[in-house]
């Protein structure tokens, strides 16, 4: 099957290898009509056991999900070309596709075919630079391509992830890719203007209205008429205040606070949040209508500890971004300085990389940044204890979140990373025995994995990183029920 083409809507499909899944829809969902040997083998499973299951079941670990991809595929009409895909594994894989819909043998469903290659030569190091976002990652390519497609729509997008992934980055772009280019963007942080203010800051209000109001004011929804309304930490939004959106949502008009007639809009809402809406549904924080009319179309960030792979890419675009700021230059970071910042949490996400990276370019003068430039901010880090991180990051986060390869130890001896490259002594001795946190270790199977694949299945590596005994490492892997197959 290797060279040859499918054609679909008028559009040459190129076909790049033999490893293809084809899933045929049903009534329980997409089903798997045939799989390669090579791509069952990535599941240590066989084509014959794969056969005639669910997809979401066969394949529920991939990034991005292919039964998202099906969906968009099969809906479009259209072929999706070059979709980077990752696949479970210790190797964690990563594959091209490309995905073509059109009817089944019988032609009584529809079917898509997934068609895989490996990355070319050089092509897994091509970062993608769109909406002043970078990722080499297939998460984010999966970001940009919604991007495209959900930005010619009008239908409302909610945009999730944590806090400093760039969500508004995202609800920018949807906009100056969109149709409404020419036309108002307006932002309003629901989380930032206090209760009382905030039903007047979206909708307005007359003069008279309220003590203080000596004006008429235009709220945020007539000054993006025609355009885009982005609201951020719409899940921190009053419950009063979701009930007057879901009207203008619904009906298409405004009433100011005080007024007696109506206005009309056309406004498009991006809406953001850091809080999972459907958790708040359920405990009764988050109307369950105003969460079904905007969560339309969906766009998950994922967070930069999910993504080490965007880390180099991110710092040369940061660096770049610094010189031109500085009017000096700093080229590069050293392997061991990209080491070290793979190996955190970072439960800032990408706000706080930038930021780290800005604190370092101030204070290096040099043309490469080293490991050692980052000293003092490894041993701030390290002074937070796990509670504080849920804090920080605005999200739950695995304990211990810091894991860096650079343990500071309060011995002189050197400090020894996974590829045995070296912190010198000066640096693993800054930190005193009584700077050593008391309290007791609490680690999560997902941080004992994170810290295994770090070490390339090295315990004792792993252990290091964790800032634990080896000892007890295996108690935890003991107590949890894990096994090196698990990790």
């Amino acid at each position: 099957m290797a060279g040859d083409e499918i054609t679909y809507a008028n559009d040459r499909l190129p076909v790049a290898a033999p490893d293809l899944v084809v899933v045929e829809a049903n009534e329980g969902g997409w089903q798997v009509v045939s799989v390669s040997d090579q791509l069952a083998a990535l599941f240590r499973s066989s084509p014959a056991a794969m056969r005639n299951r669910l997809l979401e079941s066969s394949f529920s670990v991939t990034v991005p999900s292919l039964v998202e991809l099906a969906q968009d595929a099969a809906q479009g009409d259209i072929p999706l070309r070059s979709v980077r895909i990752r696949f479970p594994g210790e190797r964690q894989p990563i594959l091209v596709a490309d995905v073509a819909a059109g009817l089944s043998e019988d032609f009584r469903r529809r079917a898509v075919s997934f068609y895989f290659r490996s990355l070319a030569p050089g092509e897994e190091a091509q970062a993608l630079v769109q909406y002043g976002m970078v990722g080499v990652s297939p998460a984010m390519h999966e970001v940009f391509r919604k991007i495209a497609l959900y930005a010619p729509a009008d239908a409302a997008v909610v945009i999730t992830g944590e806090t400093g992934t760039g969500k508004e980055l995202v609800a920018r772009a949807l906009h100056d890719a969109g149709l409404r280019r020419d036309a108002p963007y307006v932002a309003v942080n629901c989380s930032a203007i206090s209760e009382e203010l905030l039903e007047s800051e979206l909708f307005g209000h007359e003069k008279g209205a309220f003590t203080g109001a000596l004006r008429s004011h235009r709220g945020r929804f007539e000054r993006a008429d025609g355009g885009t309304l982005f609201l951020d930490e719409v899940g921190d939004m009053p419950m009063h205040t979701q009930a007057k959106l879901l009207r203008v949502l619904e009906e298409g008009v405004v009433e100011r606070v005080g007024a007696e007639r109506e206005r009309r809009i056309d406004v498009r809402i991006v809406a953001a949040t850091n809080v999972p809406l459907e958790q708040a549904v359920g405990q009764g924080r988050f109307r369950s209508d105003l969460y079904h009319r905007l969560s339309v179309l969906r766009i998950h960030l994922p967070a930069l500890r999910e993504r080490p792979e965007d880390i180099p890419p991110l710092v040369e675009h940061f660096l770049r971004q610094f010189s031109r700021k500085y009017k000096r230059t700093i080229h590069r970071l050293t392997p061991e300085a990209i080491a070290l910042l793979q190996s955190y949490l970072w439960p800032g996400n990408v706000r706080e990389l930038r930021n780290v990276l800005e604190r370092v370019f101030i204070e290096t003068r040099s043309e490469a940044i080293g490991a050692r430039a980052f000293r003092e901010w490894v041993r701030e880090r390290q002074d937070f204890s796990p509670d504080q991180w849920e804090a920080y990051g605005g999200g739950s986060m695995p304990t211990p979140a810091v894991m860096l390869p650079y343990p500071l130890t309060s011995s002189g001896a050197k400090s020894t990373l996974v590829d045995d490259k070296v912190l010198d002594a000066e640096y693993s001795s800054e930190r005193s025995a009584s700077r050593r946190s008391t309290r007791p270790v609490n680690l999560t199977k997902e941080t004992i994995r994170h810290a295994y694949r770090s070490a390339d299945g090295n315990l004792a590596a792993a252990a290091r990183l964790l800032g634990i005994h080896r000892a007890t490492l295996y108690r935890y892997l003991k107590k949890l029920d894990i096994s090196r197959n698990d990790l």
